[in-house]
């Protein structure tokens, strides 16, 4: 399929590492922020795998822009994290992340990065993918120092970390791709935006 013939290809978020890695991978995309109430997504998940409920928000934000642009193929993503048994959703405040890290420290975290494809209400394409993250031990100097410089970014991240930024200081090491970690996992997703003739096989 030539570029003039291809798909209409819509993010549906406003993630700035989800959209940097679409520009550095060279994918033409238009961004439209997803509405919809992700709470009661999970209510109807109660008992499913992490990963499935990544991948179930990731399909509802696609579907969510999807039903306001017939014929787009729309991109939903969606990332979670998972540590010591309890599941963390974005930190609302700077106390609350400094309450997350410290739960974090010294421990492993598992990160949940999915990926979907909707377009006209069908999914046509979901995958997620797992990164483990060893978290270092943790000062409270060091914690202090950190939100002092990554609050409020921070707050738009589960996990309250950007691993493109100062947050790579929280590991010691990191099991998984760096896709998966910024959010998304790019490389599945590369794949079948080919498959869609969204980009040249």
């Amino acid at each position: 399929m030539t570029a003039a013939h291809a798909p209409r290809l819509i993010l549906a978020s406003k993630s700035a590492s989800r959209r940097a890695m679409l520009d550095a991978a060279g994918v033409a995309y238009e961004a439209v922020p997803a509405d919809m109430d992700e709470r009661a997504v999970e209510a109807g998940l109660a008992g499913a795998a992490p990963g499935e409920v990544a991948e179930a928000l990731a399909v509802a934000k696609a579907a969510a822009v999807a039903a306001a642009h017939p014929g787009a193929l729309v991109l939903g993503s969606d990332s979670l994290v998972v540590a010591g048994g309890r599941r963390f959703d974005k930190p609302g405040s700077a106390e609350e992340a400094g309450e997350h890290l410290r739960f974090f420290s010294g421990r492993m975290m598992e990160l949940h990065s999915a990926a979907a494809l909707v377009r006209d209400g069908g999914c046509e394409w979901s995958h997620a993918s797992i990164a483990r993250l060893h978290v270092r031990d943790l000062s409270d100097d060091f914690i202090a120092h950190y939100l002092s410089l990554e609050w409020p970014e921070i707050g738009h991240t589960v996990g309250a970390f950007r691993i493109e930024g100062p947050g790579v200081q929280l590991f010691d090491h990191i099991e998984g791709d760096q896709f998966t970690v910024l959010g998304m996992p790019l490389l599945p997703l590369l794949g079948a935006l080919r498959e869609a003739g969204v980009l040249l096989a």
